[in-house]
């Protein structure tokens, strides 16, 4: 299995995502959309991963290369492949889908409870997770569900945690792919963003937490482990 990533930040290590590669013997290729705008063609991944970013999807203005990685998404989606969306990418996979995304009432910054929708357990379980589990967040913005997705997770600060469309495009709002070196590179390049707040903790809070990085490294390999079968799946057809 070839991944595919579209990174938007210069300190992105792919972090859990990596390590599932290498242990898999996958391989995984990278476009740096803001400073690359040459993407591969869809028969050369079969996974694509939109990682997390410090701009906004509606910042087009500022950040003019998003139009040409919306396209490619966006591309990418109607051609029938896997696309995994983390935070900035969960959003960007709303909006492409025909949803909006805006601000939210708060900041959600660490490590915070979200819970997995009765909905969803009843109807079939995507992979294998407890119903309420504690994840990364770092975020300031929120996207509303596309029509004919359905909502996975919520959390208390942030009602849209997470959906999935059809039976190939994933989202989800927090970073499953966060380990130590993660959560070292956002303290040191955003501990501006570590300011009084209801749900955002301190450096202290976030950092030392082995049990809960252990957690979000399971989270991350049942999740590609889940894109795996349906890409083997696929090519059986």
């Amino acid at each position: 299995m070839n991944i595919h990533c579209l990174v938007h930040l210069e300190f992105e290590t792919l972090g859990n995502i990596r390590e599932w590669a290498c242990n898999n013997g996958y391989s995984i290729s990278v476009t740096m959309p803001y400073v690359n705008s040459i993407y591969p063609q869809p028969d050369e991944f079969d996974l694509l991963i939109i990682m997390g970013g410090l701009m906004s999807v509606y910042q087009e203005d500022e950040h003019p290369w998003l139009i040409q990685e919306k396209e490619f998404v966006k591309g990418i989606i109607d051609s029938g492949k896997a696309v995994y969306g983390i935070c900035f990418g969960a959003q960007m996979l709303s909006e492409l889908l025909g949803g909006k995304v805006s601000r939210n009432e708060f900041r959600e910054i660490g490590w915070h409870s979200i819970r997995s929708l009765d909905t969803f357990n009843e109807d079939e379980v995507l992979f294998s997770i407890p119903s309420e589990l504690t994840v990364l967040q770092w975020h300031g913005d929120t996207f509303t569900l596309p029509d004919g997705a359905r909502r996975l997770f919520e959390s208390e600060a942030c009602p849209e945690q997470g959906f999935i469309y059809g039976d190939n495009v994933l989202a989800v709002q927090f970073h499953p792919e966060a380990d130590e070196s993660c959560i070292d590179s956002l303290i040191s390049e955003c501990s501006s963003d570590l300011v009084e707040g209801k749900y955002i903790q301190s450096e202290k809070e976030i950092t030392g937490r082995d049990d809960l990085l252990a957690s979000s490294s399971a989270l991350m390999s049942a999740i590609l482990d889940w894109f795996e079968d349906g890409i083997k799946a696929s090519t059986q057809e």
